[in-house]
C-alpha cells in the first residue's frame, strides 16, 4: 500500500464521516473506494476523499442521493471528457450551474433560519436577565 492511498478510517476522519455512512455512499455508488489492499481493506484517493466532501456538503442542504449521483456523474465527464463535444460540455456544465443554484438558495434559506435562532436565543437571554440571577 502506497502512501496515496487511506484506509477507511483515515478517510473517516479527515471527512467527519462515520465509518457507516462512507459504507452507505458506498452502497449507494457515490463513492467507490479506488483499491483493496491485500487483506480487502478500502483503500481511497484523494480524488474519493474529494467525493465524499462534495457529497457530505450537499447533505445538509437537502439534496438527495439521486442528485449527488448525478452532480457527481457531471463533475466526473467534465473531468474526463476535457474539451469534449460542445453541446455536451454546455449541458454538463449547465447542470452543474443548476446545482450550484440550489445550493444558493438552500444556503440563504439556512441563513434566514440562522438569524430568528440567533433572535429567538437573544429574547430568551435578554428575558432571564430581567428576572435576575437564578436562585442557589
Amino acid at each position: 500500500m502506497g502512501s496515496e492511498h487511506m484506509q477507511i478510517g483515515e478517510v473517516a476522519a479527515r471527512t467527519e464521516l462515520s465509518l457507516r455512512t462512507i459504507r452507505h455512499y458506498e452502497e449507494s455508488g457515490l463513492v467507490v473506494p479506488s483499491a483493496r489492499s491485500r487483506g480487502g481493506f478500502r483503500l481511497y484517493t484523494e480524488a474519493d476523499v474529494d467525493r465524499l466532501m462534495v457529497v457530505r456538503r450537499m447533505k445538509p442542504l437537502g439534496f438527495t442521493l439521486e442528485e449527488m449521483r448525478d452532480l457527481l456523474e457531471a463533475i466526473d465527464c467534465l473531468d474526463r471528457d476535457g474539451e469534449g463535444v460542445p453541446q455536451e460540455r454546455d449541458a454538463l456544465l449547465e447542470r452543474v450551474r443548476a446545482y450550484e443554484r440550489a445550493a444558493s438558495e438552500q444556503v440563504l434559506k439556512l441563513r434566514t433560519q440562522l438569524a430568528r435562532a440567533e433572535e429567538f436565543a437573544g429574547t430568551l437571554r435578554r428575558r432571564l436577565e430581567l428576572t435576575g440571577p437564578p436562585e442557589v
